[in-house]
């Protein structure tokens, strides 16, 4: 009896959880569309969130493309198709190592900021006193932090897709002795419509996942400062995941459309 009461109370916590994301979610999306519009706010978050990533994510795409053009070069060299090392990490990178890498560091560094942040305004009862003023805080800090992240993982999604592909041609002909042309004209060469759209409609979904996982955790913060730990820790783990969860049925998804 123990076991089953253990099992319900975990479900109907699952449960609040999930209804409680959905809540502070669907809020602060619909306040896009209603005044006042926090526009200096917006470009705040952008600055931090995208402008303050750019760093990681370039170290980021131009070793993931140098590693993969390394590794990918030896094994097609088998099959006497090294030539093709171009179009290899150019379909790896747009399609599936661009988007999902950049949404797991911008995830480790976003949305821990964002429960952190957030976190620490609510067991300091600045939140409240937000309330008490007639400020809507979902629509004050919520909204702004989840359209900034979805608008720049886009912008830096396109950023590691092009440096990847960088670090795949300076591996490739300065490590590797391929041609620098048939290397950028096979990658060229091999990218389709359906690549781009399936490329650049993941960050849109990460984006949102990663924005509104770390100002619900945020939003949520109970217990003091090891509550905002919690929170931090909470928050990066859960969004870690369903980026990579969501990956794969987007993928699905879209080879389902696309064939591809």
């Amino acid at each position: 009896m123990a076991a089953i009461a253990t099992l319900d109370r975990a479900a109907k916590k699952g449960v609040s959880a999930v209804q409680q994301y959905a809540l502070i979610s669907g809020r602060a999306l619909g306040n896009l569309f209603h005044r006042p519009f926090y526009g200096a706010d917006i470009i705040t978050q952008a600055d931090i969130i995208g402008v303050g990533s750019i760093p990681i994510v370039i170290l980021t795409g131009f070793f993931t493309g140098g590693v993969l053009a390394l590794q990918s070069a030896s094994t097609l060299a088998q099959f006497g198709a090294a030539a093709v090392t171009g179009q290899l990490v150019a379909l790896s990178m747009i399609k599936e190592l661009g988007p999902v890498l950049t949404s797991l560091m911008v995830s480790g560094r976003n949305a821990s900021g964002m429960a952190s942040e957030l976190g620490s305004m609510m067991v300091t009862e600045q939140i409240d006193a937000m309330r008490a003023l007639g400020t809507d805080p979902l629509k004050k800090l919520v909204m702004p932090r989840i359209t900034a992240t979805v608008i720049m993982l886009f912008f830096l999604t396109i950023i590691s897709d092009a440096i990847g592909i960088l670090g795949g041609a300076a591996v490739s002909v300065f490590l590797l002795s391929q041609d620098g042309s048939q290397y950028f004209h096979t990658a060229y060469q091999s990218l389709r419509y359906a690549d781009i759209v399936q490329g650049l409609a993941k960050p849109l979904f990460f984006g949102l996942i990663i924005s509104t996982i770390g100002c619900y955790y945020g939003m949520t913060t109970r217990g003091g400062t090891q509550g905002v730990g919690r929170s931090t820790t909470q928050a990066v783990v859960v969004s870690s995941v369903l980026i990579i969860a969501s990956d794969f049925i987007i993928s699905r998804f879209m080879i389902g459309i696309f064939g591809r």
